[in-house]
């Protein structure tokens, strides 16, 4: 047990987080289920992975639903919610996680197709499972949340780009949202140690993590940002609906 979140504080709670078979996403949903919520791990192809974590959560008495699910494509993530209303009949917890960009051989506006309207169709589509109290985190990096002042590696630019127009989207739902008693927090983290990204930045512009680092002072590793992203979950909503992780003094706001 990792106690990043207080001991029972999930109870009785259900939480999804996409793109959770592995780094951020599979730490995250390990935090909710040790603070006692039942879980739902959603993959797009890691079904060992995801079922390996679901018993693993399932050891500690939780009930985890593994859900295979392209979130590009409107007719899985409808499948997806239709289990976990059958399985629980509800949501409290949302978690916006599963994002991409940098993967070889993907249409132009794949990116785009996955980072901006991939999001609001999970968030649409959850809507009615989501009831007052409940949250909705969107997981984001500097990178893109600053990217309108902020330049950024040309490699990374189209996935930022793209990133920030999904960040745009969700966040014109806020009053909505709000007015259905869903709280919504973006969690905007720096460039994350051991991440795919951070792995396909370095291999297509070597030393840009080692320079990023030194940079910052400091870089997250995957299961402390997770943490900063599980505790979106539970704490008070930021008055501008956005925690920021790690250093900000190289980028400027707006």
């Amino acid at each position: 047990m990792t106690d990043v979140l207080p001991a029972g504080s999930l109870t009785g709670k259900v939480a999804l987080v996409t793109g959770s078979s592995r780094g951020i996403g599979a730490d995250t949903v390990r935090y909710f289920a040790e603070a006692g919520a039942d879980v739902v791990i959603n993959f797009r192809n890691k079904a060992p992975r995801a079922e390996k974590l679901a018993n693993e959560l399932r050891a500690l008495g939780r009930r985890a639903l593994v859900v295979g699910a392209d979130l590009t494509d409107p007719a899985s993530v409808a499948e997806m919610f239709d289990r976990v209303r059958e399985e629980f009949g509800r949501l409290d917890i949302l978690v916006l996680n599963a994002s991409g960009g940098m993967e070889s051989g993907m249409a132009e506006d794949y990116a785009l197709l996955l980072n901006r309207d991939a999001q609001l169709s999970v968030l649409n589509t959850a809507l009615p499972l989501l009831g007052e109290g409940s949250r909705v985190v969107f997981v984001t990096s500097h990178q893109a949340h600053f990217i309108r002042t902020t330049p950024t590696m040309p490699e990374y630019e189209p996935v930022a780009l793209s990133k920030r127009a999904g960040e745009d989207a969700l966040r014109e739902l806020i009053p909505e949202l709000s007015e259905k008693g869903i709280g919504f927090t973006i969690v905007s983290g720096d460039m994350i140690e051991g991440t795919i990204t951070a792995t396909l930045l370095e291999r297509a512009n070597p030393g840009a993590i080692s320079a990023r680092r030194e940079d910052a002072g400091k870089l997250y590793n995957v299961s402390e940002f997770a943490a900063e992203v599980a505790h979106a979950a539970l704490d008070e909503v930021p008055v501008d609906n956005t925690r920021l992780v790690g250093d900000t003094s190289s980028f400027v706001a707006e």
